[in-house]
Parts: structure tokens; sequence; C-alpha cells
């Protein structure tokens, strides 16, 4: 099991690391879902992302997520075959969090890697705060 830390990671380029890799049969799990970044505008990606909101089938559907874990995961799918065998095998295979679980942090500590993937210093925007933008209600811990 791989272990990959999302914080300042860019998306696409994660992403299709991550496919890959899920392809040739590794199973990974993302943590921090929410601090990865995606390049651009602030104002431009906020706004694309309220617009495909708007996009409504005529009964049930599209579904679109607002948790970063969910963005993520549906980012992911899009560069699988999932609709194959083989895809739908590796898809099993990932597991994405919103923030560090406990079972990973302690235990995992030495796993966790950073993908091999470039920095961005450009203009750029969390996958949280796009989600909160778009209606995602962060689960505060209960003391």
């Amino acid at each position: 099991m791989t272990v990959i830390d999302a914080r300042d990671l860019i998306l696409g380029r994660m992403a299709s690391t991550v496919a890959k890799r899920l392809l040739q049969g590794e199973t990974i799990d993302i943590i921090n879902a929410e601090q990865a970044i995606i390049s651009g505008r602030r104002a431009q990606i906020i706004n694309e992302a309220k617009e495909f909101l708007s996009v409504k089938g005529p009964r049930w559907g599209p579904i679109h997520h607002r948790s970063p874990h969910m963005i993520i995961k549906r980012t992911i799918r899009g560069m699988l075959p999932y609709r194959k065998h083989h895809g739908r095998e590796a898809y099993d295979r990932l597991r994405v969090h919103n923030g560090t679980p406990p079972e990973l942090s302690a235990a995992d500590a030495q796993t966790i890697q950073q993908a091999h993937l470039d920095r961005l210093r450009g203009r750029h925007i969390t996958i949280g705060e796009v989600a909160e933008s778009i209606g995602w209600k962060q689960h505060k811990a209960q003391p």
C-alpha cells in the first residue's frame, strides 16, 4: 500500500500519476485531499465549478460532489477506463481521505511519500477552498 500526501500537489498531475499506478496494480491511499491545488485564477476556477453545478439531467443526475475527497476521486476516475473490468478493479484500490486518518498517521508514517511532481509557484487555489465555495460544509470533530 502506498500513501500519498496531496498537500501542495497539483490535482491533474497527481491524478494522472495515481491513475497509472492504480492500473499497474498498486493500492493507493491519498491523505490531505483538501490541500491539493488547482492552478489558475481563483475567480475563474470558482466560477467554472459553480457553472458545472448548474448542469442537470432530466430526472436523476448527474451527481455533483462537493467534498474534496470525492472531487479528487472523480478526477482520478476520469483518467481510468472505469467501464471496463480492469478499470473498476483499479478504482476499487483507491482510497482518498480529507485530512489524515489516525490509522495512517501513526502506524504508517514511514510510508507517506510525496509523489514526484513539480510544485506550483503561480496562481492557484486549494480543493478545499473550491469545495467550500460550492457548498461543502466541513464537519468538525466533536470534543
